[in-house]
């Protein structure tokens, strides 16, 4: 009897040191088609293969080295971000004093420096292309009384809230191959940063434009503000982060954008004798012509709709959504400048209200 055991023990050992050996084997993670993706991931048809599925966390962030249909969608928006830090720097080490003594103590302030430079020769480019549009100013900045300089807050507003949208884009991209539940939370947070991009965007022309008129100033950033709150109220719902909703998606979007024609139209009528108006206006329509191409992008599918799998590496819909995206972004930072340049020479009781 004892042997009979002992037999069937012996024979069941190599089984379980198989089965370790199976649990101790390191799965790999490979690319897939479309057709093997779990139906949460199933966006766009036309994108046939190189997807990323279920990955580790660990896996997910090493993937950002490596190439796969999401690597340009990540790192476009990436590099945007890092510009956008740079800019952002390069204004607060201007006019807050303790960030340049603070940047200037960093051990890496040899890199920081290197960011400065980049992020200065940014701006400069924007300022320098203002000068060359802007039509000849009848009155000169002497002309004016020296005004205390504006109200930085409304600029780092807007700069804040597209790095946001561009971070919040870039990590959704990269991590949402990690679970059904990331996935979900990163899709919404993407579209929140849409929106607060948007809205950020509003407060450096309205601030400034109407700073000496308080009462349209408080309402159309409310107004911008309470659109942006319905919006990301309404897609924080499951369904509508679905590919099925795309074009709802940037319809919510494209409503928030277009509300900047009121008041635009009104800024144009009170200032209609102001020649710095055609400069924001050259800016902002660069802007909106980005975006709507952008989003037109975007809804369409175009160019992997024409070729299903030929563009699922390279110069799919939603990469050139993403380069749209930082170009609008590009032109409304010059917008900004020169609203935030006028404003520091320009008080309300003398001068026009631009």
């Amino acid at each position: 009897m004892e042997s009979k055991n002992q037999l069937v023990i012996m024979e069941e050992e190599p089984e379980i040191s198989k089965s370790k050996k199976i649990k101790g084997e390191k799965k790999e993670y490979k690319l897939m088609s479309y057709d093997e993706l779990p139906e949460y991931m199933k966006e766009n048809e036309y994108i046939r293969d190189h997807y990323r599925a279920e990955w580790p966390m660990k896996h997910a962030l090493l993937s950002l080295f490596s190439w796969h249909n999401e690597t340009l969608n990540v790192w476009t928006h990436l590099l945007g971000f890092i510009a956008f830090l740079g800019l952002t720097f390069m204004h607060l080490s201007r006019h807050v004093p303790e960030v340049a003594d603070f940047l200037g103590h960093l051990t890496w302030s040899i890199h920081a420096s290197t960011v400065e430079n980049v992020s200065s020769n940014l701006g400069n480019f924007f300022e320098e292309a203002a000068s060359l549009i802007k039509l000849p100013d009848s009155t000169t900045s002497s002309e004016w009384p020296e005004a205390a300089e504006a109200a930085r807050w409304p600029f780092f507003v807007f700069l804040g809230g597209s790095m946001f949208c561009l971070l919040s884009s870039s990590a959704c991209h990269l991590l949402c191959c990690h679970s059904h539940r990331l996935n979900l939370f990163l899709l919404r947070m993407d579209y929140v940063g849409i929106a607060v991009m948007i809205v950020a965007s509003f407060f450096p022309p309205i601030y400034y434009v109407f700073q000496c008129d308080p009462h349209w100033q408080v309402t159309y950033l409310v107004a911008i503000s309470a659109m942006g709150f319905v919006t990301v109220f309404t897609l924080l719902s499951p369904q509508l982060s679905t590919g099925e909703f795309r074009a709802y998606r940037a319809l919510l979007f494209s409503g928030m954008g277009f509300f900047g024609f009121v008041p635009a139209v009104h800024a144009i009528v009170v200032n209609w004798g102001e020649p710095r108006r055609n400069v924001t206006l050259a800016y902002e329509a660069a802007m909106a012509a980005s975006y709507l191409t952008g989003t037109i992008f975007y809804v369409t599918r175009v160019p992997e709709r024409w070729k299903p799998g030929r563009f699922d590496i390279a110069g799919h819909s939603h990469q050139i959504f993403h380069l749209f995206v930082i170009a609008g972004a590009a032109a409304h930072y010059g917008a900004a400048v020169v609203f935030l340049q006028w404003r520091d020479h320009v008080r309300c009781a003398v001068g026009p209200s631009l």
